[in-house]
C-alpha cells in the first residue's frame, strides 16, 4: 500500500442502509426509553440493564458489550467524565450531566448514538449552555455533510459553530472523534470535530458516518482511569457528548438514529432529508 493511500471506506447499498436504519431506529427508541428513567437516585448500572433488556427483546445485540473487552452495553459518562464511563453503582444526583452512548446490531449492521441529559434542573447556566451547544454542534456537522465534498468539512463546520457560539468557553476532546460505521461499529474514515489539514475522503453515496462532538468546559486536558476506559477531564469542567449515525444516499442524508430520519432538525437548518429507507421497504 502506498503511504499516501487511505483506508478503504465501506460503501453501503440502499438495501443495507435500510437495515442500518432498522438498527438506528431501535437505538433511538432505546434512548427515548432511557430518557424517561433518568432521575435522581437511579444507578448507571440500572440504566445499562434497561438498555440491554430492550435491545435483546427486539432481537438485536448490544454492540458495546464485549467490544475490546468492554464490560457493559452502554457507556454512561457523568459530569467530568467525557466518554467511555463504565456503568456501575453510581447513583445520579440532581444537576448531574449524563452522557449516554450506545449501539446495537441488527442482522449484522451496526448503529451508534449518544445523548446528553441534565438530571432535573441544571446546576448553572454554563451547564445548560454546554449541553445545548454540544447538541447544536452535532446538527451543524450533520447539516454540513449534506453539501460537503470532503469528510473534513464536517469538523470545520463544528469548530466554526462552537467558536462563534461560545468562543473559548468550551474546548474539544481532540484525541477522539467520529467514524465510519456499517458491518463494524468503528470503520474508516475518521470524522474529526475540528478543522484539520487532512480534508478526508470524498463524500459519496453509500457512506455512513457517526458524527459525535465532545465538548468540555474550560481546558481539554484529560486522563484515563485505571479501568483503561474512562476518559476524565482534569481542568475542573464538565463535559457533554452528542452523536448520530448518518447515511449519505443519492437522495440526500438519512439520520439513521433519529426517529424521523433527521427530517425536522435538518429542515430547520435548510436541508431536506432523504426519504426514510423504511418507508419504501
Amino acid at each position: 500500500m502506498s503511504r499516501f493511500s487511505r483506508p478503504k471506506v465501506e460503501l453501503k447499498t440502499p438495501e443495507q442502509i435500510a437495515i442500518m436504519r432498522r438498527s438506528g431506529l431501535l437505538l433511538s427508541q432505546v434512548h427515548d426509553m432511557l430518557a424517561e428513567h433518568i432521575r435522581p437516585g437511579i444507578t448507571t448500572a440500572r440504566l445499562d440493564a434497561l438498555a440491554e433488556e430492550m435491545i435483546r427483546d427486539h432481537g438485536a445485540t448490544p454492540n458495546f458489550l464485549g467490544y475490546h473487552g468492554y464490560p457493559a452495553s452502554l457507556c454512561i459518562s457523568v459530569n467530568e467524565v467525557v466518554v467511555h464511563g463504565i456503568p456501575g453503582a453510581q447513583a445520579l444526583a440532581e444537576g448531574d450531566i449524563v452522557s449516554i452512548d450506545g449501539g446495537c446490531i441488527v442482522d449484522g449492521w451496526h448503529s451508534d448514538a449518544a445523548r446528553t441529559h441534565i438530571v432535573g434542573a441544571p446546576r448553572s447556566e454554563a451547564d445548560a449552555r454546554l449541553v445545548e451547544v454540544t447538541r447544536e454542534a452535532m446538527w451543524q456537522g450533520i447539516a454540513a455533510l449534506a453539501g460537503a465534498q470532503r469528510v473534513g468539512e464536517i469538523g470545520g463546520a463544528i469548530e466554526d459553530f462552537v467558536t462563534e457560539a461560545v468562543g473559548e468557553e468550551l474546548s474539544h476532546l481532540e484525541d477522539f472523534g467520529g467514524h465510519g460505521i456499517g458491518t463494524a461499529m468503528h470503520q474508516p474514515p475518521d470524522v474529526m470535530n475540528y478543522r484539520t489539514r487532512d480534508r478526508g475522503p470524498k463524500v459519496v453515496p453509500g457512506m455512513c458516518l457517526a458524527i459525535e462532538p465532545m465538548l468540555i468546559q474550560g481546558p481539554s486536558d484529560w486522563e484515563m482511569d485505571e479501568d483503561e476506559w474512562t476518559i476524565r477531564v482534569t481542568g475542573g469542567g464538565r463535559a457533554a457528548h452528542e452523536e448520530h449515525s448518518v447515511a449519505v444516499t443519492r437522495e440526500g442524508l438519512v439520520v439513521l438514529t433519529a426517529a424521523d430520519g433527521g427530517a425536522a432538525e435538518l429542515s430547520a437548518r435548510g436541508v431536506t432529508a432523504a426519504p426514510d429507507p423504511l418507508a419504501a421497504a
